[in-house]
């Protein structure tokens, strides 16, 4: 999957850390996390003070790859 340049590098993968779940930049912080303080109404500013290593790109990169997982064909049988 072709994913936006603002997550290259951003969205990692690595099958000894948090399950192999997407997280970001190599660090223990899992995409969902993000997303879950992003759909409680955590403002950008808040989390980015409650995690001084995140940068304003990183939650970019969550929810470019958020939409990006939303966005698949859908087959339908016939």
């Amino acid at each position: 999957m072709n994913y936006p340049l603002t997550m290259t590098g951003r969205i990692t993968f690595n099958p000894d850390q948090c399950g192999g779940r997407p997280c970001i930049r190599g660090m223990r912080v899992r995409v969902k996390d993000v997303l879950d303080l992003l759909a409680a109404g955590v403002p950008q500013t808040e989390i980015l003070e409650d995690y001084p290593y995140l940068e304003a790109e990183d939650i970019a990169a969550c929810l470019h790859y958020a939409a990006a997982e939303a966005d698949h064909p859908v087959l339908v049988a016939q």
